[in-house]
């Protein structure tokens, strides 16, 4: 069985359309657990609506993630937000790998974004550099016993704990794989200005994991010049339109960013490191 683990908070509009997307699995064999953060919207109502198990737990999403799988009965583990909605396949395809492949302790499942507003249709175009770049995209689908074995989400860690746990995880040699099937998130209208303003909060929180991987300071912590975009430069190149504004996005994120870590003491700190 696998246990679905979603992290919720005011999430009324959008949980129930992943939800319905559940319902439509091919793969029946599941459960529903929604760990939620104290909502005030009737989200927790929702989710007993269409048969979910729910939680309340804080303060943030490592914590949740790990209390559902904690109280869950499946063998394996698919974390989810509550924003995004499944492809009818996207369970069968994840049993389908991990029966046939034991070695694989977890699964990448690819994501694409949607929305509204002006400056969403650049934050899609650039989710979709993302495909097939093990140095972003991140598992959401894992054996229980690998999860277990790596005590799950750093709770100390607070954005890039989705990157932290995979990492350690391939460290080990721990094998992850990929399905085909597609996750789908709703960005809503999104703005570069509140997405600065949750980078400069990442960013605050993001000591343990740069001191952790190191290594990872070039593909993740630079927002603007990710080697992902040199490498597709003629995706870019043939849309210059949507590169400008996704350029325009990433300088009001990386300035979040940048000064994030000021506030947090972690460039300081490298500095100190690298004269030491």
């Amino acid at each position: 069985m696998i246990s679905i683990t979603i992290t919720s908070k005011n999430e009324s509009l959008h949980l129930p359309r992943l939800l319905k997307s559940l319902k439509l699995q091919t793969f029946k064999d599941f459960e529903t657990i929604v760990v939620d953060n104290a909502s005030t919207d009737g989200t927790k109502d929702i989710a007993r609506k269409f048969g979910a198990r729910v939680f309340d737990k804080g303060p943030e999403r490592s914590a949740q993630r790990n209390y559902g799988v904690q109280v869950s009965r499946g063998q394996y583990i698919l974390v989810l937000d509550a924003d995004m909605t499944l492809a009818p396949g996207v369970l069968a395809d994840c049993i389908g790998v991990v029966t046939n492949d034991p070695k694989v302790g977890a699964l990448i499942i690819p994501e694409k974004s949607f929305g509204i507003g002006f400056w969403t249709k650049y934050k899609v175009f650039e989710r979709e550099f993302y495909v097939g770049d093990k140095t972003i995209e991140a598992p959401r689908f894992f054996k229980k016993t690998t999860f277990k074995k790596f005590n799950g989400y750093d709770t100390g860690i607070t954005g890039p704990e989705d990157y932290d746990l995979p990492l350690r995880m391939r460290k080990a040699g721990v094998k992850i794989g990929r399905i085909k099937s597609y996750i789908y998130h709703d960005e809503g209208r999104f703005s570069p200005f509140k997405s600065a303003k949750k980078k400069y909060y990442y960013a605050s929180h993001s000591g343990t994991f740069l001191k952790r991987h190191p290594e990872q300071v070039l593909s993740l912590g630079n927002l603007i010049l990710r080697p992902i975009f040199f490498k597709k430069w003629k995706k870019m190149i043939s849309h210059p339109g949507l590169t400008l504004g996704m350029l325009i996005v990433k300088i009001f994120e990386g300035t979040g960013a940048f000064l994030g870590a000021i506030n947090s003491g972690i460039i300081v700190t490298a500095k100190h490191d690298k004269n030491t």
